[in-house]
């Protein structure tokens, strides 16, 4: 279940990539942590406000090329738990994608994490960093389904 799209959710942001690699390990809702990188942060222009957000990196890198290749955006926003999952929602972007430090971010494509579905995922915990106090009624919408065990 998706919201309608929206082209206002589409934005054009300002990246700013971290001169080193602030690694850190992020909490997940099972309990144990996965080590990423801060790769930067994007400024994002958002229906009259400006909102800023990190990008991360795995520092576990898959084992197919394309994999080294991604950022990762774990975020929660005021639709959380009332039209979306109250764990936050995620977007996977391309590091290829970012030209002349700019890079679009469409919440139109964000999804929700396999714990929305089902109990037994290791599900990155959106860091307060990624915390908005605005309502992100874009991409996937809460699951209505009975969640596996």
């Amino acid at each position: 279940d998706f919201y309608p799209p929206d082209i206002d959710y589409r934005c054009d942001c300002q990246i700013f990539v971290s001169q080193e690699k602030i690694a850190f390990e992020m909490p997940t809702y099972s309990g144990i942590s996965k080590p990423f990188y801060i790769y930067a942060i994007a400024t994002c222009p958002l229906k009259g406000k400006t909102i800023k957000l990190q990008l991360y990196q795995s520092i576990k890198q898959g084992f197919a090329v394309d994999m080294n290749n991604l950022l990762f955006l774990p975020f929660k926003d005021a639709t959380n738990d009332e039209t979306s999952y109250g764990g936050g929602r995620y977007l996977d972007l391309k590091l290829e994608d970012i030209n002349d430090g700019r890079l679009v971010i469409d919440f139109n494509k964000c999804y929700n994490p396999w714990c929305a579905y089902s109990d037994g995922y290791n599900c990155p915990i959106p860091p307060r960093s990624n915390h908005l106090d605005i309502k992100i009624e874009a991409g996937e919408r809460m699951y209505k389904g009975a969640k596996k065990q």
